[in-house]
């Protein structure tokens, strides 16, 4: 984290800072410069690592500040503001909630034709729906043949006739991806493997992987160390079944790309290598290509449908005004661009790229550390709303001005921050984990740079997300119940229906683990059906929501944006046994999901999987199936 004098520097600039009626432009012809060969990028690091030698390190300084804007406009009464919204994704085919419609994200079940898909505990099972009905068909090691599954296997993925499982293994070095091929009749085939160079990618609440067609994107940052680059350039290892085969680069250094201000800077901390690699998953020999920044090591990561921007700060540089650097990475192959500015994001729901103005709008704090491992989970400090124009990305140079941020009121201080852009507003709390407060608001603040609105909820908040053109706002009040708010943006601001669940929590915190679905004649999701993974053991611990500890999938109707319990479709711990799990035995990602298929509505819940029939809006059990593994199979 950043320090207490970096803290106090940026309360005072958000402090000052108004919502600007235009963010100011700067555009923007250059881009960052790569390396001409790999004998500049030799030389380059060479002068890194004599830098490195004789520079003692130190805690980030504190850097110039531009001169603030005007105080910022009072926070009006939830009636007082109005904007059009724009329906986000939550009519996307698909059975995952994903933060971007047309950008797939690395999950725990996907469909494939009449099948679902189903990664659990270092295994891959397929279940038939053909026929109405839900009968286990087949399940294999989610790794390679031959080998010991010592690794993590977190995401999956499908692509036509192709699944694709992904991994970190500490043992074969790096993102591993097992392709497998999946028949009309579910059966299962491993087809080949490979090894990205990385670090360990894990996120509490990002993903590794996106699919954007035929498209697999990773992001993957790399240590590197200044006197050996070339042994931490991006690389991609086709498994041959032997150990310490070799990678082949995927990048030559003319995709490797520097902002100038850290080119300049005597003690720039360039310590970690951030790659955005492009693999072609329809290829019968994947093939990867990788384009990458050098930047400090704490960073967080959001993938839209053009790019994958990068955050990174804690650059420790005398001649940089800025202490932090945000890139932007193109999908379609042209070259990265940097800017600099203050403060970091909280997770990947921190960003929302407007491709329409062409800007990107991103919620920061004055202490970060980044979404990496559990880190996402602590940040603190004052907060704003920083509008960057994507004209505003160049060779590193420009730093965001002071204009460019919005000050957000954050009442009470804490960890527990969540937010979320919903249509043309974005949506915020902070607060304590496991605070169950009576008075616990959610700010609404448009883009479009009118008034925030304070919305007083009945109960605390552990998630927000999408339902239709409203928000949702989900977390525990002081009498152990779950609260549901919505939060209606279509007209005027405003709180609107709240439905408690009793005596129950939260089972899992990913963003996966809810789903909306919007009736068919609903376009503005004023009714539909929503589902969330509860637990009914309030004993739990609040570390228990992270990995998970479902015991019932809830389900909610909302009927003209009324609320109205629909039931729960319920786990059967007592058919639980043993699985011989071999790999990956802790559920990092959760194990339990509600799935909206066509007509039909289903609860997963670690190896039981439950379909339900809804009648007059109450969901009841139709069927239910143990796909776990044999002992012995």
């Amino acid at each position: 984290m950043r320090g207490f004098a970096l803290a106090l520097a940026m309360s005072a600039l958000f402090g000052g800072c108004a919502a600007p009626a235009a963010p100011a432009r700067q555009d923007t012809t250059t881009t960052m410069r790569a390396f001409a060969d790999d004998k500049e990028l030799a030389a380059f690091m060479r002068r890194v690592a004599a830098r490195q030698r004789v520079v003692r390190p130190r805690s980030p300084v504190l850097y110039d500040m531009p001169v603030p804007a005007p105080p910022p406009a009072a926070v009006a009464a939830p009636s007082e503001a109005a904007d059009a919204v724009t329906v986000t994704g939550t009519k996307a085919p698909g059975i995952t909630n994903t933060q971007e419609a047309d950008v797939d994200e690395g999950g725990i079940v996907k469909v494939a034709g009449d099948h679902l898909v189903i990664l659990r505990r270092g295994r891959l099972f397929t279940v038939s729906l053909a026929g109405n009905d839900m009968t286990p068909v087949d399940h294999v090691d989610a790794f390679p043949p031959g080998t010991s599954g010592d690794a993590w296997y977190d995401e999956m993925l499908v692509h036509g006739d192709r699944v694709i499982v992904v991994g970190y293994s500490y043992e074969r070095g790096g993102t591993e991806i097992n392709r497998f091929r999946i028949s009309p009749t579910g059966k299962l085939r491993y087809e080949d493997s490979y090894h990205l160079r990385s670090n360990d990618y894990y996120s509490a609440s990002n993903y590794a992987s996106r699919l954007i067609g035929s498209k697999l994107i990773f992001y993957t940052p790399l240590d590197i160390d200044a006197s050996k680059p070339f042994d931490a350039l991006p690389g991609l290892q086709r498994w041959s079944g032997k150990q310490g085969a070799p990678f082949s680069r995927t990048m030559p250094a003319t995709r490797l790309y520097v902002p100038e201000p850290l080119r300049r800077a005597p003690n720039a901390d360039m310590s970690t290598l951030h790659s955005v690699t492009q693999c072609d998953l329809a290829a019968p020999r994947m093939t990867c290509s990788a384009t990458a920044v050098l930047g400090s090591s704490s960073r967080t990561f959001y993938v839209s449908g053009e790019a994958v921007y990068v955050w990174t700060d804690s650059v420790r540089a005398r001649s940089a005004r800025s202490g932090a650097f945000v890139y932007r990475l193109p999908l379609d192959g042209s070259a990265p661009g940097a800017a600099q500015a203050w403060g970091g994001p909280v997770d990947q729901f921190s960003f929302s790229e407007d491709r329409a103005a062409k800007r990107l709008n991103v919620v920061v704090r004055a202490d970060s550390a980044g979404d990496a491992m559990w880190r996402s989970e602590r940040t603190e400090g004052a907060t704003a709303l920083l509008t960057l124009p994507i004209a505003s990305f160049g060779d590193g140079s420009h730093v965001v001005p002071a204009a460019a941020y919005r000050a957000l009121p954050v009442e009470k201080d804490g960890w527990n921050f969540h937010n979320r852009f919903v249509g043309k507003h974005l949506l915020y709390s902070a607060g304590g984990f496991n605070e169950h407060s009576g008075a616990k608001p959610v700010y609404a603040v448009p883009l479009n740079g009118g008034p925030i609105v304070r919305i007083p909820l009945p109960h605390g908040v552990d998630r927000i997300d999408i339902i239709g053109a409203d928000a949702i706002a989900i977390g525990n009040d002081m009498k152990e119940r779950l609260g549901f708010s919505a939060i209606e943006l279509a007209g005027p601001v405003r709180l609107g229906d709240t439905y408690f669940l009793p005596a129950a929590h939260e089972g899992e915190r990913r963003s996966q683990a809810f789903f909306f679905r919007p009736d068919d004649d609903s376009r503005d999701g004023a009714s539909g059906m929503l589902g969330l993974p509860v637990t009914r053991d309030l004993r739990n611990s609040p570390a228990a929501r992270f990995l998970g500890s479902g015991s019932a999938v809830a389900f909610l109707r909302r009927d003209a944006r009324r609320f109205s319990p629909a039931g729960e479709l319920v786990a059967n711990a007592e058919r639980a046994r043993d699985d011989a799990c071999k790999a990956s035995c802790v559920d990092w990602y959760g194990n339990a999901r509600p799935i909206f298929l066509g007509g039909r509505v289903f609860a997963l819940m670690g190896y039981e999987l439950v379909e339900g029939r809804v009648t007059g809006g109450r969901i009841g059990e139709r069927a239910r199936i143990d796909f776990a593994p044999h002992v012995g199979r």
